[in-house]
């Protein structure tokens, strides 16, 4: 009778550490619900079951009873995101891409400081990028292609000093490159491609010596290619095209070896490069990939 009482005992115990661990704070659970409600959730391809632990829902990652991570990828949200996104304190990495949200992005999500990625492409969003992006210290990833954002790019996007990835292609940008994206010192990757974005391209783009890949086309950018791209010694991809330059001459300074893509208006480049060899670059595809499920 005993070892039947203490194997009982045993279970329970196991059952409530593993239901305590998959709880969070009441709070965050009631932010969760408002972003399931706010989003038509009983329409979701895979719904929530909102009197199961939140630890079971699709896409809701749980450590320490926090909720730190939230990847509803391709799951037919349809509605505008909650302010109240900003509650969730312990947040590091949001991917709502490829839904049809719209509406605009809440100023509130600024306060996510340990945000660490933020994936909202290919949706429906409008107006403008919040002004205060760079407060979002912590973020390495922030990808916000194919929506209807329209404004300029907030110049505070500079002080995001861990930022790997920009990509806020294909919107309705306005004005001009800021110079503050210059100091992007860990950028790899920087797309703006299809926008309507104006004026000279920032020499200060030069000083993002990590860069592989940069994608402005399709724009309406004029003036000279500044001198200092010759500094992107790690660039692979270049695309250029579509723009009003008047000359591409200071590509001749560029020493990257590793150029895999590089395009500017479709024509055959006879400018005299140091050490690109031009004979092995293509065309990129505008296409962008769908494999955003991480």
């Amino acid at each position: 009778m005993r070892r039947n009482f203490t194997y009982t005992f045993i279970a329970f115990i196991a059952i409530a550490v593993q239901t305590v661990a998959g709880q969070v704070a009441p709070k965050e659970k009631e932010i969760l619900v408002d972003l399931y409600n706010a989003t038509n959730g009983s329409e979701w391809t895979i719904k929530w079951d909102l009197d199961k632990p939140v630890s079971t829902w699709k896409g809701v990652k749980v450590e320490d009873n926090h909720i730190v991570g939230i990847n509803l990828f391709r799951n037919n949200l349809e509605g505008n995101l909650p302010k109240t996104i900003n509650k969730l304190k312990s947040l590091q990495d949001l991917n709502l891409a490829f839904n049809k949200i719209g509406g605009e992005i809440p100023a509130t999500i600024t306060k996510l400081k340990q945000l660490k990625s933020l994936h909202l492409e290919m949706n429906r969003l409008t107006g403008k990028l919040p002004e205060k992006l760079g407060d979002l210290e912590n973020l390495e990833t922030l990808v916000l292609f194919n929506n209807l954002i329209d404004g300029e790019i907030p110049k505070s996007v500079g002080k995001l000093n861990n930022l790997k990835v920009l990509n806020v292609s294909s919107n309705k940008l306005t004005g001009i490159i800021p110079d503050e994206l210059g100091s992007l010192s860990k950028l790899e990757s920087l797309g703006l491609f299809e926008n309507t974005l104006v004026g000279f391209v920032p020499k200060e783009l030069g000083n993002l010596v990590e860069l592989k890949e940069l994608v402005i086309a399709n724009n309406q950018l004029m003036g000279d290619i500044p001198q200092e791209f010759g500094q992107l010694v790690n660039l692979q991809v270049l695309q250029l095209q579509n723009n009003k330059f008047n000359s591409f001459n200071s590509l001749e300074f560029m020493q990257s070896k590793e150029i895999l893509v590089f395009d500017f208006d479709g024509k055959k480049p006879s400018l005299k490069f140091r050490d690109i060899n031009t004979t092995k670059t293509g065309v990129a595809e505008t296409e962008f990939e769908e494999d955003k499920e991480n």
